[in-house]
C-alpha cells in the first residue's frame, strides 16, 4: 500500500469487547472506550483531547502520512507542531491521562485487527482518509491513492467492527460535498419523493465534485450495506467547512497546538484569507466567488462528534447528520476577513483569480442541520471575536508563511498522469 507504516505500538488492554452494549434493549449505553483513527490529523487531533478530557480512554490509531504529505509536497503547518509522541507525553503530564496510540495503516487489516483485539473499543470515529479536494486532483497517482485508501481502509474498519466488535458505533466523517450543488433544498442523508404516483423516502443524490469527494460517496454506500446486511450500528457526519485551530485543550500548551493550514492543496478558504491578510497579500477569490457551503468552528466538530458517540445509533442504523452551523459565500467570507482586518489596521483587498475547481460560481444553497442541534449542540458561530482571533494566530505566526504556497497550484482541468510535486 503506497505510503503504509507498519510499525506498531500498542498499548493497555482494556475490558471485553461491547462492553457498553445493552443487549436487552438493542441500544448501547455510554461508551467508555474510543478509538479515534486518524486522530493525529487537524479534527482528530482536537477530538482526541476533547474526549480524553471528558472521560473517555482514547486510543489514536494513526499512520502519520500526513506529516509526510508536507514533506512531499513541501508544505507546512502555520501553527508549530511536535510529534505524534510528544504530543501525547504533554497532555498525560498536563493531565494525567493517558492516550494509546497505534501507529499503522488501516489499510494493513493485520495491523487493525491487532489494534482492534489489543484495545476493545466501544465506538470507533474514523477520520483516517486523505482529506482535501485539491490532493486527489494533482495527477493519477494521488487519485488513486485517496480513492485506494479512503474506500478500502474504511472497508476494513467495517470488517474489522464485524469480526472483534459487533456492538461497537462507527462514527464516519463524511463531507457536505458530497451532495454538490443541487437547485432543490439539501436534506439530512435522505429525500421524500413521489414518482409515479408512488412515494418512497431515499438516499439523497450525491453530485460529488472531486475524486477525494467522490471516495466518500463510495464509503457512505459501503456503510450503509453493512448496517443492513451485517447489523452495524453507523452515524456518517457530513461535515462541512472547518475553521479554527484553538480548543479548550490544544490552547493548555503550545505543544498540544492543532494544525493550521493555509496553502492551496489543505488550506481552506477562511484560513487562507486570514494568512493572505496577515502577510499584505490580497485575499485570492476563486472566480465568481458565489461558492456557498456549511461551515462550523472546530470547537464544534469535538462537540458534534461527542454528541454521536454519546447517542449512538441504533443497531442495523444508517444515521446521517449534516454537520455545520452556518453557510457563507467566498464573497462573504472575503468581507467578513476585510472588515476584521480593517478593526486590527489591516488594509485589505480582494482579487479575483481563475477558479482552479470545475464548479459553479453562482448557485442556490440551502442544506438542512438540525439533528445535531436537537441532541444538544450549542454552536460557536463565526463572531467578529473569532475572527480577530484568528487574524491574531495569523498575524502571531506570519514569519512561518512561505508566500509560493498562497496561490492555487492544482487544476481540476490540467490534472496529471504522472507524479509530480506541487513545489520545490
Amino acid at each position: 500500500m503506497l505510503f503504509s507504516i507498519r510499525a506498531t505500538t500498542l498499548q493497555q488492554p482494556g475490558t471485553k469487547a461491547g462492553s457498553g452494549s445493552d443487549e436487552s434493549s438493542g441500544q448501547q449505553s455510554r461508551p467508555t472506550r474510543v478509538m479515534v483513527i486518524g486522530g493525529d490529523g487537524y479534527c482528530g487531533w482536537a477530538t482526541s483531547l476533547h474526549l480524553s478530557k471528558k472521560g473517555y480512554e482514547v486510543a489514536i490509531v494513526d499512520n502519520l502520512v500526513r506529516r509526510h504529505f508536507d514533506d512531499q509536497l513541501g508544505l507546512d503547518s502555520l501553527t508549530p507542531i511536535v510529534s505524534i509522541h510528544d504530543r501525547i507525553r504533554r497532555w498525560r503530564s498536563l493531565t494525567e491521562k493517558d492516550i494509546n496510540l497505534y501507529i499503522g495503516d488501516v489499510c494493513d487489516f493485520e495491523f487493525l485487527s491487532e489494534a482492534f483485539t489489543s484495545f476493545k473499543p466501544d465506538a470507533v470515529v474514523h477520520f483516517g482518509e486523505q482529506r482535501s479536494a485539491p490532493f486527489s486532483m494533482i495527477d493519477r497517482s494521488r487519485a488513486v491513492y485517496t480513492q485506494q485508501n479512503n474506500v478500502l481502509g474504511t472497508l476494513n474498519v467495517l470488517f474489522a467492527i464485524k469480526e472483534y466488535a459487533e456492538d461497537c458505533h462507527l462514527v464516519k466523517l463524511g463531507t457536505m460535498g458530497e451532495y454538490g450543488t443541487p437547485n432543490i433544498d439539501i436534506e439530512e442523508g435522505y429525500i421524500t419523493i413521489t414518482h409515479n404516483g408512488r412515494t418512497d423516502t431515499l438516499p439523497y443524490p450525491k453530485q460529488a465534485s472531486s475524486f477525494y469527494h467522490l471516495s466518500k460517496v463510495h464509503d457512505s454506500n459501503n456503510i450503509a450495506f453493512t448496517c443492513k446486511a451485517w447489523g452495524i450500528r453507523a452515524t456518517d457526519l457530513n461535515q462541512g467547512v472547518v475553521y479554527g485551530v484553538r480548543t479548550a485543550e490544544t490552547e493548555m500548551h503550545d505543544e498540544l497546538y492543532n494544525r493550521f493550514d493555509y496553502d492551496g492543496v489543505f488550506g481552506t478558504a477562511l484560513n487562507r484569507f486570514c494568512v493572505q491578510a496577515a502577510v499584505g497579500h490580497p485575499l485570492t477569490v476563486y472566480g465568481k466567488g458565489g461558492q456557498t457551503r456549511g461551515y462550523l468552528d472546530i470547537r464544534d466538530t469535538v462537540q458534534c462528534v461527542e454528541l454521536a458517540i454519546a447517542n449512538p445509533a441504533k443497531r442495523g442504523e444508517f444515521r446521517v447528520f449534516n454537520q455545520f452551523t452556518e453557510q457563507f459565500s467566498v464573497n462573504q467570507l472575503a468581507s467578513l476577513v476585510t472588515k476584521a482586518g480593517e478593526k486590527l489596521g489591516i488594509e485589505v483587498q480582494t482579487i479575483s483569480v481563475p477558479n482552479p475547481r470545475v464548479e459553479a460560481e453562482e448557485h442556490y444553497y440551502n442544506a438542512k442541520h438540525s439533528k445535531l442541534i436537537e441532541l444538544g449542540l450549542e454552536p460557536h458561530l463565526l463572531s467578529d471575536s473569532l475572527l480577530d482571533s484568528l487574524l491574531n494566530v495569523a498575524v502571531q505566526f506570519k514569519d512561518r508563511v512561505d508566500t509560493k504556497q498562497i496561490m492555487p497550484s492544482v487544476s481540476w482541468r490540467k490534472i496529471g498522469a504522472k507524479p509530480k510535486t506541487v513545489s520545490a
